[in-house]
This record gives C-alpha cells, sequence and structure tokens, in this order.
C-alpha cells in the first residue's frame, strides 16, 4: 500500500504543479508597444557568440538589420568563438554598419580563462558594447521585425533589468521534430509561468535582455563561470537576487525568436544534457525541488514498468497515470499553445511521452558524470 500512496501523491503533486502553471501563464498579461509612446532613445546592443555557424548567421544577420529601430541606436556585435568554418567569411559578406565583428582569438591574453567559452565571448561582446540594454541570441535564430522594438519598450515601461523573451521552433517536419517543438514549447510556457509567479528563475539565451550596469553590478559571470553552460539562466538568477522586482519574462509574439531543433538524435542528446548539466549548479532552491520532483515522477514511470513484469497490476497502474499526466500537462499546455498558434502540434502529445519520460530520466542521470559534445568542443 505505501507504494500506491506514494504514486497517488506524486499524481496529485504534478497535477496540482500544472495548474499552478497554468494559473501563472494565463495571469501573465500579453505585452503589447503602445503605438502613442515612441521608445527610441535606448541604444542597444545585440550579442551574438557565433562557433561554426556559417549556415546560419547570414540569416540571422539580415533579420537583425531588418529591425524596425533606428539605425544609430543599435549595434550588433558578433563574436567568432573561434570557429573552425568561415562564420567570420560569412558576416563580413554583409555590409551594414551596424555589425561589429569580433574574434575571441585576438584578445584572449585580455580575457579570463575560464572553462566557459561561451560566457567569455558574451564577456568580450560587452565589454566592447556601447548601448546600455544588452541583449543576447543565438546565430540560428531569426528575429521578427518589432523585435528589438518590443523589448525596448517591455524595458521602458516596466523598468525592467532583465528580460526573457520567447523562443519557439520553427519549420517542423519530422515526429522528431514536432517532438522537439512541443517540449521546447512547455519549457518556454513555464519559464513565463514561473517567472511571472516569482516560484523560478529560468529563461533561454537565444532571447535574453539585461542592462549593461546591472550585469557589472553582478560581477557577471564571477561565479558561475566553472560550467560551460548557465550564460543565461545562472546570470538571471544573480539578477534576480540583486533586482528582484525587476526581472520579468516578455509575453509578446512581437518578441518570439524562431529558431530550428535539431537534426539528429544525437545532437539531441547532447543538447538536452547541456541544458540537464546547469541543474546542479542552481543555487535557485526553488527551481531545484521542482526538478527534482518532477525527476522523481517520471523516474516512477521506469519502476512501473519493470514491476509489471512481476505483477501485472503495476502496468495497470503506469498505463492510468500515463493518460492522466497526458491530460493535466495538455491542461496547462493548451493556452500555450495558443499563444504560440501550434494548437496543431498537441495530436503528437500523447505518442511523445514515449520519448519524454525516457529522454528525461536518462540525461537527467547522465548530466551528473558525464560531459557533452557542442560546436565541436567537448564541455562538462
Amino acid at each position: 500500500m505505501i507504494v500506491i500512496y506514494i504514486l497517488v501523491f506524486l499524481a496529485v503533486a504534478y497535477g496540482v504543479l500544472m495548474g499552478v502553471y497554468r494559473y501563472g501563464w494565463n495571469h501573465l498579461p500579453e505585452f503589447g508597444v503602445n503605438p502613442h509612446q515612441v521608445d527610441e532613445d535606448v541604444v542597444v546592443s545585440i550579442i551574438i557568440a557565433a562557433r561554426n555557424e556559417a549556415s546560419h548567421i547570414q540569416s540571422c544577420l539580415l533579420a537583425l538589420c531588418r529591425q524596425d529601430y533606428p539605425v544609430d541606436k543599435m549595434e550588433i556585435l558578433v563574436i567568432d568563438d573561434d570557429s573552425t568554418d568561415d562564420t567570420a567569411y560569412r558576416v563580413q559578406q554583409i555590409r551594414d554598419n551596424r555589425i561589429k565583428l569580433l574574434r575571441v582569438r585576438d584578445y584572449m591574453h585580455a580575457l579570463t580563462h575560464h572553462q566557459a567559452p561561451k560566457k567569455r565571448a558574451i564577456e568580450l561582446g560587452i565589454a566592447h558594447a556601447r548601448g546600455e540594454l544588452i541583449i543576447t541570441t543565438d546565430a540560428d535564430c531569426v528575429a521578427g521585425p518589432y523585435w528589438i522594438r518590443t523589448l525596448v519598450s517591455f524595458y521602458r515601461q516596466y523598468h525592467a533589468v532583465c528580460m526573457a523573451a520567447p523562443v519557439i521552433y520553427t519549420d517542423e517536419k519530422s515526429f522528431f521534430d514536432r517532438f522537439q517543438s512541443l517540449d521546447f514549447m512547455t519549457m518556454q510556457g513555464i519559464t513565463g509561468a514561473t517567472d511571472y509567479l516569482k516560484i523560478g528563475t529560468m529563461c533561454n539565451g537565444a532571447n535574453f535582455a539585461y542592462t549593461r550596469k546591472a550585469f557589472y553590478e553582478v560581477d557577471g559571470f564571477v561565479g558561475i563561470d566553472g560550467i560551460a553552460s548557465g550564460d543565461d539562466m545562472l546570470l538571471m538568477y544573480k539578477l534576480y537576487c540583486a533586482y528582484p522586482d525587476r526581472v520579468f519574462y516578455v509575453k509578446s509574439r512581437d518578441a518570439i525568436v524562431h529558431t530550428r531543433p535539431v537534426q539528429t538524435w544525437k545532437a539531441f542528446w547532447h543538447q538536452r544534457i547541456r541544458w540537464a548539466s546547469k541543474a546542479s549548479k542552481f543555487d535557485d532552491r526553488r527551481l531545484i525541488w521542482v526538478l527534482a520532483g518532477v525527476y522523481i515522477w517520471n523516474l516512477s514511470f521506469f519502476a512501473l514498468f519493470i514491476a509489471g513484469f512481476f505483477h501485472l497490476q503495476w502496468w495497470v497502474w503506469g498505463i492510468g497515470l500515463l493518460i492522466y499526466k497526458t491530460a493535466v500537462e495538455l491542461y496547462f499546455l493548451w493556452p500555450v499553445a495558443v499563444f504560440f498558434q501550434k494548437k496543431h502540434q498537441l495530436w503528437y502529445f500523447f505518442p511523445g511521452q514515449f520519448l519524454h519520460i525516457p529522454y528525461m530520466v536518462s540525461t537527467g542521470l547522465w548530466s551528473l558524470w558525464s560531459g557533452y559534445q557542442w560546436k565541436d568542443r567537448k564541455l562538462k
């Protein structure tokens, strides 16, 4: 009976968590730029740390060059993080005075030699930035024309110090693509909900903004530079500790940046390990407890599957809880899918559970003792 009590407790707790997330997402106000309020006096520095992104960088930069924002109030700093392809050449092909190319190898003598190459590249970009507002994105992302204007308007209206903003997958073709898209969209919904309710600090460096002043006031990446990832969430928590009422999630379709899902299972595996590797470095105890509980909940399905070989009733429990898990997750995810205009992908949600649970359990364990490959580097 004790096992059943534990399963029921986990199920109820998980259902409550999904309900809390739905409440947070639904009450997070959708932001729109006031057409009567023109915010064009803020100088913005967009920082892109790029390594081996020759196939993507031009699409990213061309979208940034089409921004509906004054030319003299924005700059685009591309930091070539020791690429082995022709990323730098592709950047130089775009003739725009707003684009500045910096090569990490040219500044190695002046950089902090910590383990995190991306943090090092971002630090270099901020050191050369003239903007009061720093916005980071990735070289494989494409922003809409009102992206900067929306973030700047939010920044001015709410006196924000740090802003997370939406990232979503696009151009999904296969089941694998749609599985990644749903998984990523779920994380975006949780990000918005937790940031609104102040029960966690989550963000994605592909669409992340903070003031240059605040970055230096919290000593930048000092203290979180021993891990290769975490240039987004770990920094956000430092900023939250210093400015708890000035950290926000910008829920606006005009603030969305689009990227593509990875194309191989190997790339997916290493990407998820990279994301999971940050968990052991979190100082945010609220988030740690939630992650631990969700992990145990997913692990219970493995336990039920194995136990079913000895007593068939545990398979019945497993099937019932899987249906329940899908239902409460869809309850949360529906308004998120409406916002991102991806309701049609929810048909793939239930079959995706048979991939989601194994990857959640395996990457969580693997990230504790193993490194990963990213951009032709072995990191941990």
